[in-house]
């Protein structure tokens, strides 16, 4: 029977377990402390027994492409060197770290942060074609601001090898593997996606993009293990006609893993960068803090804009399925088609539902590893708690991803949930022992 305490091997890399802390934003960029800032966020995972950390969506350019203000930007050979001391980090506790390419494309700041576009009035946005309608529409209505620069297919060729060369200098660091972000409305889910894709080249198939990506990878990284995110666009709005189906995306996945991925991570997802990503409670707290309303204002264009996302925010959060496992159906259609590891994420909480998706229960497994991401935000070490048979804090607020378009890092900011993680740190919940379980045993 497998259960959360299996291990798992992708790619030759064998994971203790099949635990892994999902790509999350560290707010590190790139100065001085970033390396510090990284030890720092991705470490206790590790440290707690969590069999596979991902270090989140790093730009491969040396300009545009940040989704969100202080990612971290790894096209610079020196920096990604610099980076070893997290890689040994990790390995001194015996986990595994993967590092998550990214590029934001359309999603970039220069499209939606107005402070970022005074800052860099001359930053246009990588696209895959011309904006969709409806992004030229909210660009005609002050809301965004469109500046694309249409790749040829030399330049898509050229960004693929960067993405080559920053993996090779990822593994050189000491990193395990690759994960390319490929979904939130990355760059690459653009080039899947029939809203954004209306290329006439051999790029209007958006699977060659990953293969050359992938062709890159191997000739830069060799063998190292190759996971990708991929989309089903079904949260799309209604407005949306064009949009990467469920089947669409099945089929995506079977290709990739025909032409070499080593894992697969398969998320239902929008068109749009909104709160299929983060399902969950509206976060009034977070909205309300007076300390960020200048930064939100600073951010959307002014205060009226900033209410105006806000109440478009409580919307969404009524819209979409917070099932714990969204993702789970998906996995699953995914997991009879290929013959690669599948990882769930999304919404996840609690030991029995990742037992229970890996095939410990009656009804057949749904991937053969699963994910968290925002409960880290409240328990760094929450890993030394599931694999101890405890369930995550997280109530999925949102409290803690809001702030993060103010350039805030990503934690917890609701009161109940930080004093009881407070209270079991004092209880030595996140302390394990050297036969792997916590030292306060199950009745935390």
């Amino acid at each position: 029977m497998t259960t959360l305490s299996t291990p798992l091997e992708i790619g030759g890399v064998t994971l203790p377990n099949r635990l892994y802390r999902a790509p999350l934003l560290e707010c590190a960029g790139n100065g001085e402390d970033a390396v510090e800032t990284l030890v720092d966020e991705l470490e206790p995972a590790a440290a707690a027994g969590v069999g596979l950390v991902f270090q989140g969506a790093s730009i491969v350019t040396e300009e545009g492409g940040c989704a969100a203000p202080n990612m971290t930007r790894v096209h610079d050979p020196s920096f990604v060197e610099r980076l070893g001391r997290l890689t040994d980090a990790v390995h001194a506790h015996e986990g595994n770290i993967f590092i998550q390419l990214a590029h934001g494309g359309l999603r970039s700041m220069a499209t939606w942060h107005a402070g970022h576009r005074r800052r860099n009035p001359d930053e246009r946005q990588l696209a895959v074609s011309e904006p969709p309608w409806q992004l030229r529409a909210l660009d005609r209505a002050g809301l965004l601001a469109l500046r694309p620069d249409v790749l040829s297919t030399e330049a898509v060729y050229d960004l693929a090898e960067r993405f080559g060369r920053c993996a090779g200098d990822a593994a050189d660091a000491g990193y395990d593997g690759v994960h390319l972000s490929a979904a939130n409305m990355s760059l690459i889910q653009q080039f899947l996606s029939p809203f954004y894709n209306r290329r006439d080249d051999e790029f209007a198939d958006g699977v060659r993009f990953l293969e050359a990506i992938h062709d890159a990878v191997r000739d830069h990284a060799g063998d190292v293990p190759l996971v990708t995110k991929v989309p089903a666009e079904t949260a799309a709005p209604s407005f949306v006609r064009r949009y990467l189906s469920f089947e669409d995306a099945v089929d995506v996945a079977e290709r990739l893993a025909a032409v070499g991925y080593d894992a697969l991570v398969p998320v239902e997802v929008s068109t749009f960068w909104d709160m299929s990503i983060v399902r969950g409670a509206f976060p009034d707290r977070a909205w309300a803090a007076s300390e960020l309303r200048d930064d939100y204002a600073a951010a959307f264009g002014g205060r009226l804009r900033a209410r105006a996302v806000e109440l478009l925010n409580r919307l969404q959060a009524r819209r979409f399925d917070r099932e714990p496992g969204w993702n789970a159906e998906f996995c699953r259609a995914v997991r009879e088609r290929v013959d690669v590891p599948v990882l769930l994420e999304g919404g996840l909480r609690t030991r029995a539902d990742c037992d229970r998706y890996l095939g410990a229960g009656d009804a057949p497994a749904a991937a053969d590893a699963v994910g968290l991401g925002r409960p880290f935000y409240a328990e760094p070490r929450l890993g030394a708690r599931l694999l101890d048979g405890g369930d995550a804090l997280c109530a999925s607020c949102n409290n803690c991803t809001i702030p993060q378009v103010a350039g805030e890092p990503g934690r917890c900011r609701t009161p109940s949930v930080v004093r009881e993680q407070a209270r079991l740190a004092a209880a030595s919940a996140y302390e394990r022992d050297n036969d792997g379980s916590t030292g306060s045993g199950r009745d935390q």
